[in-house]
Formats: C-alpha cells, sequence, structure tokens
C-alpha cells in the first residue's frame, strides 16, 4: 500500500514557517545573506519549487503571502532585479532539465543572488531566427569546447555563470543540432566588451568565446535537444519581462498618471485622451497577466507571455512618447549621457528622457515583437504558419 502524499502547505503553515523563520534569524542582527539562506533552507525562497530547492511543493499564488509577512518584518530581499536573468530564465529551466547535481550546485546561490547570471543565446547572424546560430560546441574528451560570439548580452559584466546555446551538429535541420549548456564566464576564453546604447549606457554586451571549455556535467538536456531546452528559458523569459505582478497604476503608467495629476498646466484634451485610453490598455493587460499567473503550473509558462511581452513593449513605447509629450520642453532634457555598466534597468527611477530612449529597447529584448506576433498567430490562435524553405535543410547547408 503506497505511503499518503504529503499534504500541500496552506496559507497558515506558511505563515508558521516564516514565524519560524523569524524566530530563528531575527534580521535586525542576522547577517543578510545568512538570512537570505536561512530562507531558501526553509522552502521560503519559491514556495513553489520542490523541497530541498527552496521551496515546499507550495502553490504558487501563495507567495505574496509569505513575501508580506517577512517584508512587515523588515526581513531583506535578495533584489531580484539585479538577478533577474537567473530567477526567471535560468533557475526555471535548470528546474526542468537539471541533474539532481546541478539543481543543487546552481539554485542556492542563484537565489541568494550570490550568483548572477547571464544568457548567452543571441549572435550578431542569429537574433529573430535564433535556431540559426553559429557558435560551435565540439565534443573533447569529457567536456566540450566552444568559439563563437554572443551579442545584446544583459548582465554579462556581472555575471558569474551563463545559459548558453551553441551548436554541436551542423550535419541535421538547424533546430536539431543544438545543445544547452552551463558556461563559466570565469573562463579564459571568455571575453566581454560593452554595447554603448542609445542611453549612453552599457547595460548590453558582445561576449566572445575562444577555446572555452565546458565539462560535460554542465549540459542541460540530451546532447541536441537544446532547442526544445530553450524554448522553457525563452516563456520563462517573456513573462518575465512582460508578466511582472504589478499594483494597479503601477509601472510607467503611474509615472505617466502622476505627472498628469502634479502638472495641469500641460494638460491638453488630446493628451487626455491618449492617456485614458493607455490607462484602460494597461489595466487590461494587468488583469491578463493576473489570470495568466494563476493558470501556471510549476511555473512552466506557455506561449500565451509571448502576448503579455507583446503588450509590455507597445505600451512602455506609447506611455514613454506620451510622456515627452506631456512634459513639452522638459521632456527634451535628459540627465547625463555618460557611460556607464548599471546592474539594472531602472525606468521608474529616471527621468522622463531616459524612459522614451530605453523603452525603444523593449520591442527587441526577450524575442521582437515580429516573432512574438508569430508565435501568438500560430501556436495561441492555431493559424497556419509562414512557409520556411530551411526547416529540413542542414544547417551546414544554409545562405549565411
Amino acid at each position: 500500500m503506497n505511503a499518503p502524499a504529503a499534504a500541500t502547505p496552506g496559507a497558515g503553515e506558511l505563515l508558521d514557517r516564516v514565524a519560524a523563520l523569524l524566530a530563528a534569524h531575527d534580521p535586525a542582527t542576522t547577517d543578510r545573506l545568512d538570512f537570505l539562506r536561512a530562507r531558501f533552507d526553509a522552502g521560503l525562497a519559491w514556495i513553489h519549487f520542490p523541497e530541498g530547492l527552496g521551496g515546499l511543493g507550495a502553490p504558487r499564488s501563495l507567495q505574496p503571502v509569505v513575501d508580506a509577512a517577512l517584508d512587515a518584518a523588515g526581513a531583506p530581499g535578495n533584489d531580484p532585479r539585479r538577478i533577474g536573468i537567473g530567477l526567471g530564465m535560468a533557475a526555471p529551466t535548470i528546474l526542468q532539465y537539471g541533474t539532481d547535481e546541478q539543481k543543487q550546485r546552481f539554485l542556492r546561490p542563484l537565489w541568494t543572488g550570490e550568483e548572477v547570471w547571464c544568457q548567452l543565446f543571441s549572435e550578431p547572424g542569429a537574433g529573430s531566427d535564433l535556431a540559426g546560430l553559429a557558435t560551435r560546441a565540439v565534443r573533447d574528451g569529457d567536456g566540450w569546447t566552444v568559439d563563437g560570439q554572443k551579442v545584446w548580452t544583459s548582465s554579462a559584466h556581472l555575471a558569474r555563470w551563463a545559459i548558453l546555446i551553441a551548436r554541436t551538429d551542423p550535419d541535421v535541420p538547424k533546430h536539431q543540432g543544438i545543445t544547452y549548456f552551463v558556461c563559466d564566464m570565469t573562463d579564459p576564453g571568455v571575453e566581454v566588451r560593452p554595447l554603448r546604447q542609445i542611453t549612453g549606457e552599457a547595460e548590453f554586451n558582445e561576449v566572445f568565446l575562444t577555446g572555452v571549455r565546458i565539462p560535460d556535467t554542465h549540459r542541460l538536456g540530451g546532447v541536441g535537444d537544446g532547442w526544445r531546452v530553450a524554448q522553457t528559458t525563452l516563456m520563462n523569459e517573456r513573462m518575465a519581462i512582460g508578466g511582472t505582478r504589478v499594483p494597479r497604476e503601477g509601472g510607467m503608467v503611474g509615472v505617466v498618471a502622476r505627472t498628469w495629476r502634479e502638472r495641469p498646466e500641460l494638460r491638453t484634451h488630446d493628451l487626455h485622451q491618449r492617456l485614458l485610453r493607455l490607462w484602460v490598455d494597461a489595466e487590461a493587460a494587468r488583469l491578463t497577466g493576473e489570470r495568466l499567473r494563476q493558470q501556471l503550473k510549476r511555473g512552466r509558462p506557455g506561449p500565451e507571455g509571448s502576448g503579455m511581452k507583446l503588450a509590455f513593449a507597445r505600451l512602455n513605447q506609447e506611455l514613454s512618447a506620451l510622456e515627452v509629450e506631456l512634459l513639452a520642453e522638459d521632456g527634451l532634457t535628459y540627465g547625463d549621457w555618460t557611460m556607464v555598466r548599471p546592474e539594472l534597468v531602472d525606468f521608474t527611477g529616471r527621468d522622463a528622457g531616459y524612459r522614451y530612449l530605453r523603452a525603444k529597447g523593449n520591442s527587441i529584448e526577450g524575442g521582437t515583437s515580429e516573432v512574438l506576433l508569430n508565435i501568438v498567430a500560430e501556436r495561441v490562435l492555431g493559424l497556419p504558419p509562414e512557409p520556411r524553405n530551411d526547416k529540413d535543410l542542414p544547417w551546414k547547408d544554409l545562405p549565411r
């Protein structure tokens, strides 16, 4: 006779666990990193993850209950914006495809922020057509040797680890010959160069890989199965970018609405109508995101996240343009066009000029809007796919 399954923790039990954590590790006297490690070990990091991996197998919807109780007690956070790539992309991929050893090694320091992650996917000749990537990984004894170039890599200048896809078989169609790895960014063959953006900053990078050695124990999924593994990363990435939980009138629409209320002399009928329309669109997107998050099971989003990311990009760009127009000549000022290497993107803490310029990247990063429209059309609406003449050709025979 099988043993009964353990009951899923409810809100009451979670709050009891929070109280026990706080009693054993007073946030006022406990070192920040020590507290975060203890929180992870108590299963209160991401409660929907399995026990022993920072979670309790509890419903994802109860995470705000835990977060609110810890915030009220003055507990330190893990600075999620700084480690967003690790939290939103690497972690769910490792959870789904990683070995037990990989999960134990990577998830805890990822969540506590001890180790920052980046994403080595896009290449100069493989952005929208990611499956056309040319970075090569060649089997070398008990590991792999990787050579190639990646681009638009956020946080590469801060990262300890990277999620990497590389071509391991050029003789099969492009989607079939890709393998997924965890790359050590401290390897001597990794060179990170800044890419200065329209904002004047360089949060992005280009990364050159020359003879980088990756042990086979750092491979996620099967050899040649990297495209399937990468889909988990990409779906989570789009939810992380476009599906972040925000309060009503939060994010960019809140910034513009506040300016509208504080500067009545700037108002016109036309701007008023545009703001009303965008406020309604932002609220519809927020509620859609809430419903989509409620549908997630075990942290594995589907193609619907592409629709959320599309809405996020459009709203950010339209709202930032409206803000610049609303501010008139004040909207043309720009605080500081200085070459810096920021740790995170701060939309709400900067001036209108920065928001307007930085929002232009929202329709590129995390998948271009054109690609996401195709995904929504084919995988959400069930429309016929576009013709793809290269679908069955070996990668080596494709024109480049």
